[in-house]
């Protein structure tokens, strides 16, 4: 296993790393994810150490803090082998105080965390929303103690805006405060949004992505195919209006390019698509799931090996699309680019 450090952090992660939100899934969701229950999340556990994955991430909100309880019964015993990433702030339950980044929110949430995982401190906590309504101020003073007391050792976020993360990035340097060494972030070859504005903040900034959904929901998972119906038992039926949308000809055309690839290389649709993934710039870690042993298998079968160039530059032409304003200009007119060299 390749490890590589979490943005300008000296912490190491490993290229892959393994997302705990199959595990005690409950709900139409996480339900269709997975529930591995702390049998079967144990023996996956066993199989990403052997591997050298070990890096786990969770969050509060996955199956109501169940995924956490579940991987805290998975690592018990070898707390020292792990790392262990999770994310709090989006709503865990109706009343005002379940949701947001407030300095009580964030110091009940990550005390909770910390008890249903069963240890003493996260390695990675990131805040897994924009909280608008609390001072950015107060949300990275109130980590600055968490961290100073050995509860949290870094920090990080999930799905910020530029502008989110730079303003906090700019504050946490004015005041001394832990600068976020993470993004955790969609992207895919169906959903390459990633690459206009955070991309090139994390380059600048020493921001590392981690990648959630690198199969872009499920689609790039080999079983979807132009010209034929989606799978009777894909779990896209009941999860597709949860996650980022992708038109029809876009997804089959990048899988075309895909399965041509895969035909080359020997490898399988997945494993080509994160290890597209693997050579992006930025990506300090691809998050892979699994509902069982032959999945988690599968998707470790995308390390050990590189994509050629040439088959990096079909799989980049594939899965091209426009930028959106105002950044397109710096893709297609001379000027604009000779001022601003594109970051990949």
């Amino acid at each position: 296993m390749e490890y590589r450090r979490l943005g300008a952090s000296g912490l190491k992660v490993p290229a892959l790393s393994f997302g705990a939100g199959t595990f005690g899934g409950s709900g139409p969701l996480f339900g269709a994810w997975g529930n591995s229950d702390a049998k079967e999340a144990r023996r996956l556990v066993d199989i990403c150490l052997e591997a050298g994955v070990n890096l786990f991430d969770t969050a509060d909100v996955y199956s109501n803090g169940a995924s956490e309880e579940v991987l805290g019964e998975a690592i018990k015993g070898r707390r020292d082998a792990v790392l262990i990433s999770t994310k709090t702030s989006l709503p865990m339950g109706d009343g005002p105080a379940d949701w947001g980044s407030s300095r009580a929110r964030l110091i009940r949430s990550v005390d909770q965390a910390l008890k249903r995982l069963g240890t003493d401190h996260i390695d990675l906590l990131q805040l897994h929303a924009f909280d608008a309504s609390t001072p950015i101020e107060e949300v990275l003073s109130t980590l600055d103690d968490l961290v100073r007391s050995g509860k949290l050792r870094y920090v990080g976020v999930s799905n910020f805006s530029g502008w989110q993360v730079m303003k906090s990035l700019g504050l946490a340097e004015m005041h001394g405060y832990p600068r976020y060494v993470a993004h955790q972030v969609y992207y895919s070859l169906v959903g390459r949004d990633y690459e206009w504005e955070l991309m090139p903040l994390g380059l600048d900034q020493g921001v590392g992505a981690l990648v959630w959904s690198p199969l872009g929901w499920g689609r790039l998972t080999g079983k979807i195919r132009r010209g034929q119906p989606l799978p009777q038992k894909s779990r896209l039926h009941d999860t597709a209006s949860f996650g980022p949308p992708v038109e029809d000809e876009h997804l089959f055309k990048v899988v075309d390019a895909l399965e041509a690839v895969a035909a080359e290389t020997g490898k399988t649709v997945p494993q080509v698509a994160i290890n597209w993934l693997l050579q992006r710039p930025t990506v300090s870690s691809v998050i892979i799931g699994a509902r069982n042993e032959e999945q988690l298998r599968q998707n470790l079968g995308a390390v050990g090996w590189a994509l050629t160039p040439k088959q990096m530059k079909a799989l980049d032409e594939a899965s091209a699309v426009t930028a959106p304003y105002p950044y397109f200009p710096y893709r297609r007119q001379e000027g604009f680019a000779r001022l601003n060299p594109p970051a990949v």
